[in-house]
């Protein structure tokens, strides 16, 4: 029996004129050949330069001449390795959260659009030298203020929607940029995360400016068109 209750997990567009998606979670300008998923490529660095220098240090002090010879190691191959893990750590950005249960994965790996799945895959890896996680998405969409912070994606949830669909809110701190800006371009996400979805913008948490991008399957249901307003008749002479 599948249960309901959320389970969090620690741990672009995508649409037609998007441009190439990252998979190596470097920044890079076009798609990399290898994926790293599952691990902090800085902690492992750092671990291996570690122990390494450790380990030649160790037999260095303590065995001297009868020693394995491995002091050097240290000198040549662990400092260096600790420094890469060291620059690594300052550019990695953590994968972002995921909310889900089971229920709501089943649905999500069966109706989920392949834009959705490929948002989803992009940001729960770790990944070095972005600002942030969706970084040229929200700049695309104009969701980034001159000479400000970019919004940061903080967890990504899963849930089930009517007539059998699936949603995915994408969720942000978004400190520089107002509600009114991220509402404002409802439609643009209709068209830079299509096709198959439609989409909202939900106000999360207004004190700790958390804001939400959800995406549902299916067609858009009439009661979330946005009927833009008229403009004031003008004034008789």
């Amino acid at each position: 029996m599948m249960s309901d209750k959320p389970r969090i997990e620690s741990n672009e567009g995508f649409g037609a004129g998007a441009g190439p998606v990252t998979a190596g979670g470097f920044n890079t300008a076009g798609k990399a050949p290898i994926e790293i998923r599952g691990f902090s490529l800085a902690k492992a660095f750092l671990y291996v330069g570690v122990s390494i220098t450790v380990i030649s240090f160790a037999d260095f002090f303590l065995s001297g001449e009868n020693g394995a010879g491995v002091s050097s190691l240290g000198f040549i191959y662990g400092l260096p390795i600790t420094l890469i893990g060291c620059s690594l750590q300052y550019a990695e950005l953590e994968p972002a959260g995921l909310q889900t249960n089971e229920k709501a994965e089943a649905l999500f790996e069966a109706k989920a659009t392949e834009t959705m799945k490929e948002v989803l895959k992009d940001v729960t890896r770790h990944r070095y030298g972005d600002e942030a996680h969706l970084d040229t998405t929200v700049k695309s969409l104009g969701l980034v203020l001159p000479q400000k912070a970019y919004p940061q994606l903080q967890y990504v949830m899963q849930e089930p929607a009517e007539g059998g669909e699936v949603a995915m809110t994408m969720v942000f701190q978004s400190l520089d940029t107002p509600y009114r800006m991220w509402a404002e371009r409802t439609a643009k996400y209709d068209n830079f995360f299509g096709p198959d979805l439609w989409s909202e913008v939900i106000k999360v948490d207004a004190e700790e400016k958390l804001v939400g991008v959800k995406l549902t399957t299916g067609a858009k249901p009439a009661s979330a068109e946005v009927v833009p307003e008229e403009a004031p008749a003008p004034a008789a002479a």
